[in-house]
């Protein structure tokens, strides 16, 4: 395949927050998702924590993330980290 393919499907990206970074190569992400409630309307969080590789081991809690899915690395790590949005202060 000489010509670059294109995905069928884009993969997902998410932003969040890092709660965890005490494992090697790995930080636990926690994304807030918000959604309205089908019948009584009102905005509903959800928080979803996701395990992401982190190859160069740099982050720490607090900073803001952006993420996209990958293979599965691990039992549980299926998101990588792309880029570093804010660093904790």
């Amino acid at each position: 395949m000489a010509e670059e393919t294109e995905r069928p499907n884009e993969r997902k990206v998410r932003e969040g927050l890092v709660v965890s970074a005490g494992m090697d190569k790995t930080a636990v992400v926690a994304v807030v998702d918000r959604k309205r409630h089908p019948r009584y309307n009102k905005t509903v969080q959800r928080t979803t924590k996701l395990f992401v590789h982190d190859e160069a081991n740099d982050l720490n809690v607090g900073d803001r993330v952006r993420v996209v899915e990958t293979r599965p690395l691990s039992k549980n790590k299926r998101w990588r980290l792309v880029d570093v949005l804010e660093r904790a202060r």
